[in-house]
């Protein structure tokens, strides 16, 4: 595994990590460890088309108003 040291002032490491203001102003060390490259990275999954299946169409009637019957039933 490889691997590198450093030491840096506290400072450096503020615009990448949340640092307590209990240790800001101090020397960190630094180790950093490289990941495997073969890791899978997640994908997305693939786009689906919107719309109704092929073929399917909205009837005319859907359009219209409901009868009052139709209006009663649904408690309105």
């Amino acid at each position: 595994m490889e691997y590198f040291r450093q030491t840096v002032g506290s400072e450096k490491l503020s615009g990448i990590i949340d640092i307590p203001q209990s240790l800001r102003g101090r020397k960190a060390e630094v180790i950093v460890l490289f990941s495997d490259d073969t890791v899978q990275k997640k994908t997305k999954p693939p786009k689906r088309p919107i719309g109704f299946a092929k073929g399917a169409e909205i009837p005319a009637t859907f359009f219209e108003s409901p009868s009052e019957e139709e209006l009663q039933l649904w408690g309105l």
